[in-house]
């Protein structure tokens, strides 16, 4: 898992050097940006978040990190990814300083995570002819279930099956190849992008109805609590100030949900 992409923004050319601090304490600003560069992890295995078009990154996550950036007044630097595990992975050499990843206990061992911004949804994805035709026939035996490592629906579906053998894709925007080249019995992941994939490839249909319900959070490194407390702040303002809810529908996103308030911390 590596790094694959940096790009730098002049962003005190771009807001004309007026951005004012908006209750940003000066050891939170410390904590969250050691380096003087606010560097983002942006994980293009989630198209919900984020996404290249015509070679530039465009998502909810993206604008919430320029946002986070303008906030803080300093320059911001993405740190692309093309998967949540590799994020993860890089996690431990202090390679991000804030992420985008789905709230889970294991992640939580490795970074500090935020109030939920976002709630999407997990979904099973099948041939059309398989003889599977709701969510809890997938867990039996015999069953083999396609999965991007180290993503979300890994994390719990390790936890959660019983029966069912997990075969790993190598990120998640690659799982329903994985799933049509190895003939295998189901494909997991986020619902929007087995949607599309069901239409770009003919003979497949998602099932209806949900296998997890997951949660978009904000997150930086551990020891970086002055600053997890600012970012806690920042999440709940982009949610209540109906910022996240006009990048959903600025980025044309459908199946996603702001998520409601959550405990001051």
């Amino acid at each position: 898992m590596r790094r694959r992409h940096c790009l730098t923004l002049p962003l005190a050319a771009a807001w004309g050097g007026c951005a004012v601090v908006q209750g940003v304490s000066p050891a939170a600003k410390v904590s969250l940006v050691p380096t003087g560069t606010l560097r983002a992890a942006i994980n293009l295995g989630n198209p919900v978040l984020a996404r290249r078009e015509g070679g530039e990154l465009r998502g909810v996550s993206v604008d919430l990190a320029r946002e986070l950036a303008k906030r803080v007044v300093m320059p911001l630097q993405f740190v692309v990814y093309e998967s949540a595990g590799a994020v993860v992975f890089a996690a431990a050499g202090q390679a991000w300083d804030v992420a985008f990843v789905a709230i889970d206990p294991a992640r939580g061992r490795e970074m500090l995570q935020t109030n939920p911004y976002l709630i999407i949804e997990g979904a099973y994805l099948v041939a059309a002819d398989s003889p599977i035709r709701s969510n809890d026939e997938v867990d039996r035996p015999g069953v083999r279930i396609a999965v991007g490592k180290g993503s979300a629906y890994d994390l719990f579906l390790s936890r959660a099956l019983k029966q069912a053998q997990i075969v790993y894709a190598p990120t998640s925007p690659a799982v329903t190849d994985v799933f049509v080249a190895q003939k295998l019995d189901v494909a997991a992941g986020v619902r929007q992008q087995l949607e599309a994939d069901a239409k770009r490839l003919p003979g497949l249909r998602v099932l209806d109805g949900r296998f997890m319900v997951i949660q978009q959070a904000m997150a930086t490194l551990p020891g970086r609590e002055a600053g997890l407390a600012y970012l806690n702040s920042f999440v709940e303002e982009m949610k209540s100030s109906g910022f996240v809810a006009q990048a959903l529908a600025q980025h044309r996103i459908e199946g996603a949900q702001v998520a409601p308030p959550g405990p001051a911390r």
